[in-house]
């Protein structure tokens, strides 16, 4: 978030220096509150292009086989033009590259969910899935899944109808 106020306030310096530019070359024609005036809509032009790109820059420093898998956008009563077209500050994502699967127990495997907020650090879940019975488990701490089926320290959880994450991983994603 640091980095974001230094950019912004750099392209609000930038664009003022532009504008005392241009008044100096006009000898004055350009009024003085030109000059506030260009920082300020710098400032928050680099805002608002920071926050609506902000999805796409972050999903394409993933390498191949990483999915997203959900991304809502939302809106928000202190950014009014969200109500226009709603921004994506979270997603979750399927890391299809390291996954594991059973030799032993056909459809069952296991891999790592991606979720990602804007501000936040990205964490990454292991989970495993058995995709025959629908079933999947979140392997927290002391939680392991052995190639065999076996279940430690963890129980299986039936995997919602409207759940995205179970296909995507299912599917080889």
């Amino acid at each position: 978030m640091l980095f974001d106020f230094i950019a912004a306030a750099a392209a609000g310096f930038g664009l003022a220096g532009i504008a005392m530019l241009l008044r100096h070359l006009t000898r004055g024609l350009l009024p003085r509150w030109i000059v506030p005036l260009t920082a300020g809509v710098g400032m928050f032009g680099y805002a608002v292009w920071n926050e609506y790109t902000w999805f796409d820059r972050v999903t394409g420093a993933f390498g191949e086989g990483v999915v997203v898998v959900s991304a809502p956008s939302e809106s928000q009563f202190y950014r009014p033009w969200t109500y226009v077209k709603p921004l994506t500050l979270r997603f979750v994502a399927w890391d299809g590259v390291n996954v594991l699967r059973s030799t032993e127990v056909p459809g069952l495997l296991q891999g790592d969910a991606v979720i990602v907020h804007r501000w936040q650090e990205t964490q990454r879940v292991r989970m495993a899935f058995d995709c025959l019975a629908g079933r999947q488990v979140t392997l927290m701490e002391g939680a392991s899944l052995a190639p065999d089926g076996t279940l430690t320290n963890a129980k299986w959880q039936e995997a919602a109808a409207d759940d995205p994450l179970q296909p995507v991983a299912c599917q080889g994603g």
